[in-house]
């Protein structure tokens, strides 16, 4: 069987997996550009896509690949203590370390230096993600509004209340400032940790966000 070949990576503001969404589309602020291998800059292979509004990405999960196997993982969703099939869930340690992400595609420009560069928003990836391929999203076909979603029902868990003094975001970007806190809301923190004293950071954009969670409240602490 030949080898899946890598065709792109995507540029994002997550330089490591700590507080990335656990889904695409959860953070829609949440910005990428897609950069693709010189060979595959070609604009007649991106003819039609223009017309789609969402597009599908198959990556490779760059940080998690490992020789072996395990027919079970222990979800994060669950609090790390319960094991599902792997297949049941979508963990990064699979027999084949391949994600699947839906978002949406806000642009395709003809850049001079990068040629054609697809910009993409709802993104759940690392900085350098290497991706395989760029699919578009049907509605008519990909959308199952009655599908259910077992134990990963997201009505399962609320989403955090988020409190960031104003001296905290003095020197940060005004136009990041509402994608950050919809990623903290998102609770980063494994749902086994639950101490309230803990200090957890969080690299985003440039910026180290130092911060603790109590109850339903998560305090940012620092923002450096």
């Amino acid at each position: 069987m030949p080898e899946l070949e890598i065709i792109a990576h995507i540029r994002t503001d997550f330089p490591e997996k700590f507080g990335i969404p656990r889904q695409s589309g959860l953070v829609p602020e949440l910005r990428g550009k897609i950069i693709f291998q010189e060979k595959y800059r070609r604009p007649e292979a991106f003819r039609g896509l223009e017309e789609f509004s969402h597009i599908w990405i198959l990556w490779q999960f760059s940080q998690a690949l490992r020789q072996d196997w395990t027919p079970s993982v222990r979800p994060p969703k669950l609090g790390g203590n319960a094991r599902k099939g792997v297949f049941a869930t979508r963990s990064p340690f699979r027999p084949n370390g391949i994600g699947l992400s839906c978002v949406k595609l806000d642009a395709i420009k003809n850049e001079k230096e990068n040629g054609i560069v697809l910009y993409v928003s709802g993104i759940d990836m690392m900085d350098g993600t290497p991706i395989y391929d760029i699919k578009p999203y049907l509605s008519f076909a990909d959308s199952k509004p009655d599908a259910s979603c077992g134990f990963a029902d997201p009505k399962e868990r609320d989403s955090l209340t988020v409190s960031i003094p104003a001296s905290c975001t003095e020197n940060f970007p005004a136009e990041r400032l509402s994608a950050l806190t919809h990623l903290l809301a998102q609770d980063p923190r494994p749902a086994y940790q639950t101490d309230p004293s803990r200090i957890y950071g969080l690299s985003y954009a440039g910026y180290e966000v130092k911060f603790r969670v109590e109850e339903n409240i998560l305090y940012v602490m620092a923002i450096t």
